[in-house]
């Protein structure tokens, strides 16, 4: 079954980074960023072991998992809760080290079986009457993003 939606898979493929919030052995929130999620399969997400002790600590205790994948220009985000192993996975790996390249050496791979995901609504959208792209616009402008074109890139698409 297809939990993830094509949104969901979006936001995930194109951002990259999540936040994942595990619990710790004396049962104290954690949570920590992590930069390499990616889609594994239809209820499946990863992410590479990369100085992660203190998360995967957490996991080998308690396997409940929560992502939150959150578009920093459009404030769409998504929450994912699931079950997490920490494996030495060939092809999970393997689409995780495409992602990263060659620079971030890694071993384990951090799979979320994806129980439940859902969409998380930003109050821009239902507290104004502002547009997705509104909202991005705003938001890349007040992070100081310019287009190519602004910026007198050589590239003029129309």
């Amino acid at each position: 079954m297809d939990i993830l939606t094509e949104e969901m898979r979006r936001v995930v493929t194109e951002i990259q980074l999540c936040y994942a919030a595990t619990v710790t052995p004396d049962g104290k929130p954690n949570l920590s960023p992590k930069g390499s999620i990616t889609v594994l399969r239809d209820d499946e997400l990863g992410f590479a072991d990369l100085a992660s002790p203190g998360t995967i600590e957490n996991l080998r205790h308690n396997s409940a998992i929560e992502l939150n994948a959150v578009d920093p220009f459009t404030r769409r985000d998504f929450r994912f809760k699931g079950a997490a192993q920490v494996v030495k996975d060939a092809e999970g790996h393997g689409q995780i080290a495409r992602i990263l390249g060659p620079d971030y050496p890694f071993e384990q791979v951090v799979k979320i079986r994806v129980e439940t995901a859902s969409e998380v609504c930003s109050p821009v959208y239902t507290l104004t009457q502002a547009s997705e792209a509104e909202v991005k616009r705003f938001w890349l402008e007040g992070y100081g993003y310019r287009s190519a074109r602004e910026a007198g890139g050589a590239h003029d698409c129309p």
